[in-house]
């Protein structure tokens, strides 16, 4: 099977530009894969929250409805907010375009860093999340962690360099298996709460809560508050992809948006109820006995039978896949930043399947370094995610204000009332997550915010050094320059070295042969057949010949002699350019490659970085194939 035949089956057959309508998606396949990051938050946020309340006792359950109610009243202001970028943004890009063009290019930077940050934090913790409660509920899987992560991450960045509607065809049944048993489990949860007075039996019953620990200071409420935000990380994601969707993008884009938030919605509500209700609370991340408060609730809802092994395969299906709206989006915003040139021209580009290959590469390989690096296990991180998410929110509505005081038209102050209003309340949150997470990482997501909008200023200052140095609006100038002086590497006399000769004598009357003596036997001197090989042909057909220079390496380097030899002349005809032929074999099969010590490709990489600007390189390949076979 030939390589291209692999490629075809691993990622699908090319796709031309013009059929990208084909991969674009509609608000049923735009659920799993823009959506999923918002929707799997659904089963840590409320945990998180409950887990900064474990001091408290059993007295923390009287704050959990409250505080989702916060978190559901603010996720309510966010989405009315986005609902508005789409529209007045169609192009995608969310917070980094609205806070560009409304607040300037700093204002956007700082925006689509902390957007960056939160991705690739995302795809991380999804992936650790999902493995980890892979691993508690198959113990034995325990030491395979980290192989199991990065074998997650490969299927990810498979599926997505296939294009967005494969991914959102892999992914859309473990989503909605996740949201009908959820919405199950809610529904029966609520009727049984109803039916029996408010005061349900568990089916299994949850560990046994002790009594009031203490009192609930604010101060603790607002890290439980800031905590349970974790829930929204993802809302964002429709509004920088919106060109992913079919015609008309903005409707279908809204309409997804709409789906997600309801069931995110219905899906922190019903968990923050039924663990009132049920007496749920977090337990201790890491001790023995530790049970999620979704394996809690669901427990206690129908108890431990098939559908209870359903439901949790589906959450961590879900936990596992939700890094995909990292997947959809990450490379979008980096394509947008590249055509800005603030990141590197190669993010513009799409692959063989119209995805941003690139950008789900280095996505890709951030992602894992993490996993690497912490071994799968990033509990460390999740204090990271909501301050990236929240100050991107922020600079979003920000931006929106300032677009509807700038765009006066019908109800323009209202929607600018709207936003104001998400301004006001993201800043908030936002400061209430910094300064009660400030000891916990919130301090590390600061200072990955400030290297990356340095870095993406450093990428933009060298693109503008860049154009300057190569701008010209003069007329092509076609004064003969002087031929140039041509510097042919030989290793030995063969065809290789005959055929480098040959074009360089087509270049110019002046060529230095030039060999550099190892300590390798099979290789002579060759002065003493020069006369007969080169000159006395060259005399016959009446060209110059090319001059001889051998060096003798005393220490066995060849590169140091062949540069030192390149450059000086260089240096010694400022006003002419120097020509060095370097001829290369071309092996048939790629693995013959591993038979060779590439001097030709070092020799030329070398000369680009060191050799000067009045070196040109000219490559004489010399084909293996195409040479008539001996019997």
């Amino acid at each position: 099977m030939s390589l291209t035949s692999l490629t075809t089956i691993l990622f699908g057959r090319r796709l031309a530009s013009d059929e990208e309508e084909k991969e674009q998606i509609g608000p049923l396949s735009g659920i799993p894969v823009l959506g999923l990051d918002a929707l799997a938050s659904a089963s840590y946020g409320p945990e998180a929250a409950l887990t900064v309340l474990i001091p408290l006792g059993a007295l923390g359950l009287r704050y959990i409805v409250p505080l989702s109610a916060l978190v559901i009243a603010l996720l309510v202001i966010v989405y009315v907010s986005y609902r508005q970028t789409i529209v007045a943004y169609p192009s995608g890009g969310g917070s980094y375009i609205v806070a560009k063009e409304n607040l300037g290019t700093n204002a956007g930077l700082v925006a689509a860093a902390a957007l960056l940050l939160d991705y690739v934090l995302n795809v991380a913790v999804a992936v650790s999340a999902g493995v980890g409660a892979l691993v508690s509920a198959v113990p034995a899987l325990l030491p395979h962690t980290l192989g199991l992560c990065l074998a997650v991450l490969v299927l990810l960045t498979a599926a997505n360099l296939r294009g967005l509607r494969t991914a959102g065809l892999v992914f859309m049944a473990p989503t909605y298996a996740f949201l009908g048993c959820l919405f199950a489990v809610i529904a029966i949860g609520i009727g049984k709460l109803v039916l029996q007075g408010g005061h349900p039996a568990p089916v299994v019953a949850p560990p046994s809560l002790p009594s009031s620990l203490g009192t609930a200071s604010i101060a603790l409420l607002c890290h439980a508050f800031a905590s349970g935000c974790t829930a929204m990380t993802g809302v964002e994601a429709v509004s920088n992809g919106v060109p992913a969707f079919r015609k008309p993008s903005s409707l279908q884009a809204r309409r997804t948006l709409s789906y997600i938030v309801a069931s995110l919605g219905i899906l922190l509500a019903g968990i923050a109820i039924l663990a009132q209700a049920y007496g749920v609370t977090a337990t201790e991340p890491g001790k023995s006995g530790y049970q999620s408060i979704i394996s809690q609730v669901v427990g206690a809802v129908v108890g431990r039978g098939p559908f209870y092994y359903v439901t949790l395969a589906a959450v961590v299906a879900v936990l596992m896949l939700s890094a995909n709206t990292s997947f959809a989006d990450f490379p979008r915003l980096c394509q947008l930043l590249a055509i800005d040139r603030f990141l590197p021209e190669p993010f513009i580009h799409r692959g063989r399947r119209l995805a941003f290959s690139y950008g789900i590469a280095v996505l890709t390989g951030l992602s894992a370094l993490l996993l690497i690096v912490f071994q799968g296990i990033t509990d460390a991180l999740i204090p990271l995610f909501a301050v990236g998410a929240f100050l991107a929110f922020t600079m979003s509505q920000a931006g929106m204000v300032a677009h509807w005081n700038r765009v006066r038209g019908p109800r323009s102050r209202l929607h600018l009332a709207i936003n104001a209003t998400g301004a006001t309340a993201t800043a908030a949150t936002l400061v209430v997550i910094i300064i009660s997470k400030f000891t916990e990482g919130a301090w590390v997501s600061t200072l990955l915010v400030i290297a990356a909008f340095f870095l993406f200023r450093g990428v933009k200052r060298h693109y503008a050094q860049l154009e300057d140095a190569v701008r010209d609006h003069e007329p092509l100038d076609l004064t003969p320059p002087p031929p140039p002086i041509v510097v042919v590497p030989v290793r030995r006399w063969d065809l290789v070295a005959q055929k480098g000769l040959r074009f360089a004598l087509q270049l110019s009357p002046e060529v230095y042969a030039l060999q550099v003596i190892l300590d390798d036997p099979r290789v002579e001197d060759l002065s003493g057949e020069w006369h007969d090989l080169v000159e006395e042909p060259a005399k016959a057909k009446g060209v110059p010949a090319p001059r001889l220079v051998v060096v003798r390496s005393r220490y066995r380097r060849l590169f140091r002699p062949l540069l030192r030899f390149i450059t000086t002349i260089a240096r010694a005809h400022p006003e002419r350019q120097v020509a060095v032929v370097v001829p290369e074999v071309v092996e048939s099969r790629w693995y013959h490659y591993l038979l060779h010590n590439h001097t030709a490709s070092i020799l030329k990489w070398l000369l680009l970085f060191r050799g000067g600007k009045s070196v040109v390189i000219v490559n004489t390949p010399f084909y293996l194939y195409d040479t008539p076979k001996t019997a």
